[in-house]
């Protein structure tokens, strides 16, 4: 059990707090949008803000406040998808690697290097590219590619911690070494794993938008900010406030996961941090 003295941070209780908006926005979304996000009105297209549209229409004639707030939700919702089935894989190999090591850490390790050796978004557009334009194959395509960074930095993690005192003491009684990687090891490395997906959630975010933008994640009609941007393209000179929304958006849930991220960050304590093991991207 730890303890995260998180609040004793501005910048923290400022991103902890622009993060729990976007999710309570995500979860009520059918509540706080003003109308159907997927409704097409042409008769009103391109309209400015007004009581029935607070931020406008977008070329169809659909709400842009409500399509930006489902877009939340679909947004959200893809992110922490694809970190649970990253850390899903990187979790069990970072461990096995560190732990068992020899052999089967050499053979890890290698095939990581050679996955390391290509940037990890151009790995992940080309895969999603040759599956096709979706938002289930853009997830397995980051899946695919970005477990290996996570893997590599649990590892070290796991290394570090193996060679504890307290671990060396464990395996001296007589305990079980999935007792010892499940009790000990996994705990203690608990609290950097969290610090890390809280850094990285801004990433993920960012990359499906980007991918979205491309044509390879969400499809239209979906409400998804990335989507909402490639839409608007076409009016960035005579009504910017269609690319503006969807990248404010971006750029406020980006800055609430970064700041929340950094504030788990400085409460470490440890002296090793999360800096130590930072991977390219």
């Amino acid at each position: 059990m730890f303890r995260i003295s998180l609040f004793k941070n501005t910048g923290a209780r400022l991103g902890a707090g622009i993060v729990l908006l976007f999710i309570c926005i995500g979860l009520f979304a059918p509540w706080l949008s003003p109308s159907d996000p997927l409704q097409i009105h042409m008769e009103h297209k391109l309209s400015m803000p007004s009581w029935q549209y607070p931020l406008g229409t977008d070329h169809l004639g659909r709400c842009v406040l409500s399509r930006l707030i489902y877009g939340t939700r679909t947004s959200l919702y893809y992110s922490f998808i694809v970190l649970i089935v990253v850390f899903a894989i990187s979790i069990p190999v970072g461990l096995l690697a560190g732990y068992v090591g020899g052999k089967i850490d050499h053979l890890m390790m290698r095939i990581i290097d050679i996955l390391l050796a290509f940037p990890s978004l151009i790995l992940s557009l080309a895969i999603a590219a040759m599956l096709g334009p979706s938002m289930k194959n853009l997830l397995i395509a980051f899946a695919a590619v970005w477990w290996t960074g996570y893997a590599r930095v649990i590892r070290s993690m796991v290394l570090e911690i193996k060679g504890s005192g307290y671990i060396l003491a464990a395996k001296a009684s007589g305990t079980l070494h999935l007792q010892i990687v499940l009790r000990h090891i996994l705990l203690n490395a608990a609290r950097p794993i969290l610090v890390l997906a809280s850094m990285e959630v801004g990433t993920i975010i960012l990359s499906i938008a980007g991918l979205s933008f491309l044509g390879l994640g969400a499809q239209p009609p979906t409400p998804e900010w990335g989507i909402m941007l490639n839409d608007s393209r076409a009016y960035i000179q005579t009504q910017p406030r269609l690319m503006l929304f969807p990248g404010l958006a971006i750029m406020l849930a980006v800055l609430g996961f970064n700041l929340l991220g950094e504030g788990l960050r400085r409460s470490e304590h440890d002296s090793v941090t999360i800096g130590k093991w930072g991977f390219r991207r």
